[in-house]
């Protein structure tokens, strides 16, 4: 892969991951530039980009991880400085975009946040953006500038193709209607049969899942749960009980945004036929807060070979969330 020109290109990262920058970087062979984050007495904050941006395209790696709005923040002012310092163009690299999950108007009087968002990163100067499994398709169509929904499918596949799985007694289970349609698009690259829950969110911390789903797994041992985010576990607590009560001894669940808050990652070790957890490095878990059962999978090399293919303008396609043709 040829590299990057390092005299034409600028690599920063915000604080939410600067694992995960430093990856990406070293993945193209560049330097992650240094910047300077203070944060005063006033709760004012303040930041300073540590190298020369003129003229050149700027990268800022910031994904949006708990404090989600210091986060965001943080965000908006880099691309802010980068193009008030003359930046050619300005490409925001957000792993996780959060706010994703706020994709309509379903009471009155709420904001549709995924896409003020979406409008606040293109007033702060980005002309491109690059993220991964957005929540829902539509929330693509929020942004007003050129945007590539990543997936980490091919991770996903990588890690379970060589388990040789049955298809006779595995199935991939997408745990609500609004995932379907990709937990579908990765049964069919592992040749697994699919199946889909009926979910109702009642509030943040409770789900109620139909019935339906246990006539469509009956007689499979082990079940793949696929979603975009995990973050209290509640969901997938819920609908692992059913698959178990109707005779799964094995449940393996997949995200890509592993959020896991509060005593998430230890509820779910605790299930014994929960025998392991995947997940990616979109968003940091804490030393302290990863189980046994738990596997990350980095993303650094699929939004390096992106990044590269965007610069070189090559196509992305079979990169995104989208794409029947992901390897």
């Amino acid at each position: 892969m040829p590299a990057l020109d390092p005299n034409d290109v600028r690599f920063f990262s915000g604080q939410s991951h600067p694992e995960l920058a430093a990856g990406i970087t070293e993945y193209l062979s560049i330097p992650l530039e240094q910047t300077s984050f203070v944060k005063y007495k006033n709760d004012n904050l303040y930041i300073q980009l540590g190298a020369s941006v003129r003229g050149r395209a700027v990268y800022i790696i910031q994904t949006l991880s708990p404090p989600v709005s210091d986060h965001l923040l943080e965000l908006l002012m880099m691309m802010d400085i980068a193009r008030g310092a003359g930046a050619r163009e300005i490409h925001a690299i957000i792993p996780h975009y959060s706010y994703a999950r706020s994709d309509k108007k379903d009471a009155p009087r709420i904001s549709i946040t995924a896409r003020l968002v979406a409008d606040l990163l293109v007033t702060a100067g980005a002309t491109h953006i690059m993220t991964m499994t957005l929540h829902s398709p539509q929330v693509h169509g929020f942004f007003s500038v050129p945007t590539d929904p990543l997936t980490a499918r091919p991770l996903f596949v990588k890690h379970f193709i060589s388990q040789q799985l049955n298809p006779t007694e595995t199935i991939v289970v997408a745990p609500d209607m609004g995932r379907a349609t990709s937990a579908a698009r990765f049964a069919s690259r592992l040749g697994l049969p699919f199946a889909a829950a009926d979910k109702r969110r009642i509030s943040d911390d409770q789900v109620l899942i139909g019935s339906m789903i246990s006539k469509q797994i009956e007689g499979f041992r082990k079940a793949i749960v696929y979603d975009d985010e995990i973050a209290t576990g509640n969901t997938l607590l819920s609908l692992s009980k059913i698959l178990i009560d109707c005779g799964v001894h094995e449940i393996a669940p997949v995200c890509t945004h592993g959020v896991f808050v509060d005593e998430a990652l230890k509820r779910l070790q605790a299930i014994p036929q929960i025998t392991q957890i995947i997940t990616t490095d979109s968003v940091p878990i804490p030393i302290e807060k990863r189980v046994s059962k738990l596997e990350i999978l980095t993303v650094a090399p699929l939004f390096g070979d992106a990044i590269w293919r965007n610069y070189s303008h090559q196509s992305i396609g079979d990169l995104f969330t989208f794409s029947e043709d992901t390897e």
